[in-house]
């Protein structure tokens, strides 16, 4: 478990967590706890169930057929998987950021306020701050703040990708996980997004899934390295690229293999 990481701080703690779809096994024995206001990175090749990982803390594997988690999965001491456990509050509460960004066929206005309006919100005063605050907190409010009745389909990729932030952050979720949030982009706007990154872990938990290990090098507090769906090491990430305690990890971050 990674130093920082004391029992008062932790925000979601998994233990021995398993994952199939049908007989194939995505996810092995994973146990691994995120801290408050951090920004963990799961780095690792394709296919060696990251995202698979991410997709569970906010239920997202619900809507594929066949799956089967076993295993435990708290968010503030709650969960995750008890079949109780009301999907629409957790998705409130863990945002998410996809790989292509993926704004609405609407108003940049009515992407922010979006999850705002099916909560039944629809006082334009509460609606205009919750805009105005989430888009800046996006860093894209200098931007748009002329254009929120234009269609968001017409921003640029990097745009469109903190619209996408924006939208997540409007409801005050606790946790924003991001799924490869960069990778579609050109280096000025993952620059962008990755300063806006560091911004953001002062208010928010950021969990975000990269193939670009200098990204997960500069964004973040924590890293977590997996392989065919294990677990192989975390810890602080200065200390995983510098001193990795596995040669698998070593390996890895030097590009001798995946």
């Amino acid at each position: 478990m990674p130093e920082q990481n004391n029992p008062q701080n932790i925000i979601m703690d998994i233990n021995n967590l398993n994952l199939y779809y049908g007989s194939k096994q995505a996810l092995k024995d994973v146990t691994l706890s995120m801290a408050k206001n951090k920004v963990t990175a799961f780095i690792g090749p394709s296919g060696c169930g990251k995202s698979t990982l991410l997709r569970c803390f906010n239920r997202m594997n619900d809507l594929i057929d066949n799956v089967r988690i076993e295993g435990s999965m708290r968010f503030e001491e709650e969960e995750i998987n008890d079949h109780q456990m009301d999907i629409i509050s957790l998705r409130r509460r863990i945002g998410m950021v996809f790989q292509q960004s993926n704004p609405f066929p609407k108003s940049i206005y009515e992407n922010i306020v979006y999850g705002l309006r099916i909560a039944g919100i629809n006082d334009k005063s509460v609606l205009d701050e919750t805009v105005e605050r989430s888009l800046k907190n996006a860093a894209i409010w200098d931007e748009v703040k002329d254009r929120l009745h234009d269609s968001a389909l017409g921003l640029s990729g990097g745009q469109a990708q903190r619209i996408c932030i924006a939208r997540a952050i409007a409801v005050n979720p606790e946790i924003i996980l991001m799924d490869e949030p960069c990778s579609a982009l050109d280096p000025i706007s993952t620059l962008k997004i990755e300063e806006l990154i560091d911004e953001l872990k002062q208010k928010y938990t950021i969990i975000i899934v990269t193939h670009n290990m200098q990204q997960a090098a500069r964004v973040s507090d924590v890293t977590a390295f997996f392989y065919l769906g294990e677990l192989i090491e975390a810890g602080q990430t200065s200390k995983i690229f510098t001193n990795p305690e596995k040669k698998q990890t070593e390996d890895y971050i030097t590009g001798r293999f995946g």
